[in-house]
């Protein structure tokens, strides 16, 4: 194998002198309208430019006033609701059976038995839900084969798409229910159709606007056509207020309509563990004046909820939910009623499953919010 010579090394070769290379620019015209648009656009310039200023001018005022949504119209008085028994009381005896089959996307059935309430027939119902960042899905059948299903869709910035169905072999009480709704910086608009028929225009329509004027108070508006038949309309126009304090631990909300309906509601939040709710409902009628007014509490324990309520009818009410593990709870419900000398009992279960292991559990990001 040759080797290379060992001896002075020779001088690099020259490099020729580089020169700057002028570069060329070209101006690349901007996009314009089609030609035969373009006198169209000069035309509204004049116009559309102010109003474009203007509107960004009002959105950027409205954004420094740090107003807030007010939520929706649907939900005026929603902790009230949830700090009163009235979508939670039962009687007779309950079960809730839950598997859970997926975190995220969350998804999982349910099945329900309720049996001897003085109220309702015993009944069995079968239910599923499905859920993710941008779609909730949910639908149940029972053992006379009754279907409701409610499905909805986040569009975005264009707001949430709602639909509600039954379908039920009792005449009547088949129904679907279309709805849109949008939250807006400071404002909220929602859009209902229930029974639509686009043939002869018949069908219950609901529309409702509540818009922030402050930081603490909501004002709006809620109209009501009902179409039972052909030529036959009727519409009622409800005011809403919601007024809420500096702290958020206090909402008073009123929605009143001329047709003598008043509904007024207060929550005021005492502690993180404790809830207290009235509710007051004023109904005028030409036989005369009908006035109910409720008051009640909720108390959150490490592993218990109460719930008390008393009524200006003379009923005394208390729900207490007791969990002795996260998936296993124990409820008991009592209804008194002094004025007519009636009551009632309930009790039931709640127990929840899961397919997962505890270590696939563990890893999981937990899902978010559903639109619902």
């Amino acid at each position: 194998m040759a080797t290379a010579a060992h001896g002075p090394a020779s001088p690099a070769p020259e490099t020729a002198p580089i020169h700057a290379v002028p570069v060329h620019t070209v101006d690349v015209p901007e996009p314009t309208a089609p030609k035969f648009l373009q006198p169209v656009f000069h035309a509204l310039s004049p116009v559309a430019s102010p109003l474009a200023d203007a509107y960004t001018r009002w959105n950027d005022w409205r954004r420094n006033l740090g107003l807030g949504n007010p939520g929706t119209a649907e939900g005026l008085g929603r902790e009230v609701k949830m700090t009163l028994l009235n979508n939670y009381i039962f009687d007779g005896a309950r079960a809730d059976l839950t598997k859970g089959l997926s975190l995220n996307p969350a998804f999982q059935v349910t099945h329900s038995f309720a049996l001897g309430s003085q109220t309702a027939p015993s009944s069995y119902q079968f239910g599923a839900v499905f859920a993710d960042a941008n779609t909730f899905l949910q639908g149940a059948v029972d053992h006379e084969g009754s279907l409701t299903a409610r499905a909805n869709q986040t569009l975005g910035s264009c707001g949430t798409a709602k639909v509600q169905g039954q379908l039920s072999g009792t005449p009547g009480h088949s129904m679907i229910q279309l709805e849109h709704d949008y939250q807006g910086l400071d404002f909220s608009a929602n859009v209902k159709a229930m029974n639509p028929s686009p043939l002869d225009g018949t069908g219950i329509y609901i529309g409702s606007y509540l818009q922030s004027l402050t930081p603490n108070l909501a004002l709006g508006v809620e109209t009501l056509l009902q179409n039972p038949q052909p030529g036959v309309s009727e519409t009622v126009t409800s005011y809403l207020a919601r007024l809420a304090g500096s702290k958020r631990d206090w909402i008073a909300t009123a929605q009143i309509n001329p047709q003598g309906m008043l509904e007024a509601t207060y929550h005021h939040k005492l502690s993180d563990k404790v809830d207290a709710g009235a509710n007051l409902q004023i109904l005028s009628r030409p036989t005369g004046r009908e006035a109910v007014a409720t008051f009640g509490a909720k108390y959150d324990f490490r592993m218990a909820t109460f719930r008390g309520q008393i009524d200006s009818t003379g009923k005394v009410a208390a729900l207490l939910e007791q969990r002795f593990t996260p998936a296993f709870a124990f409820l008991v419900a009592g209804e008194i009623d002094h004025m007519k000398g009636a009551s009632k009992f309930g009790v039931g279960i709640m127990l929840e499953s899961s397919s997962l292991s505890p270590e696939e559990m563990a890893g999981m990001v937990p899902p978010p919010q559903p639109p619902l």
